[in-house]
């Protein structure tokens, strides 16, 4: 047995509208099916997977999981999600991994979970 793709992550929001507007329009992913549970949220695909659950929930605490430290996507062409990221005026940092082909853009959703994306160089 072994794992073989991420799934899902899911991020905890009091600001559902916020949220999915970052997903969707930040990162270009798209809004699609969530099954009808008895709280509010939404589900983000890419690809006809999905891959970020939103769910709302009231303030968080400074106990249990909280939020996720980051999460990680590969993507193409850095230039178009540069320029997309400064013509929102969203904050972001950019870094090379030494010794590897590979360019990488960090930016925090509203939840202030690190989405770090990976582009080959």
């Amino acid at each position: 047995m072994s794992i073989e793709r991420l799934d899902h992550y899911n991020v905890r929001t009091t600001d559902l509208d916020a949220t999915v507007r970052f997903y969707t329009e930040a990162l270009g992913l798209e809004l699609g099916y969530r099954p009808p549970f008895p709280f509010p949220g939404a589900w983000i695909y890419i690809g006809g997977v999905p891959v970020v659950h939103v769910a709302c929930s009231e303030p968080i605490g400074s106990t249990g999981s909280g939020r996720i430290n980051h999460v990680a996507f590969f993507g193409r062409d850095i230039g178009s999600f540069r320029d997309r990221l400064t013509s929102m005026g969203l904050t972001f940092r950019e870094r090379t991994v030494p010794d590897q082909s590979l360019q990488q853009i960090f930016i925090d959703d509203p939840n202030g979970v690190m989405v770090e994306l990976n582009f080959e160089a």
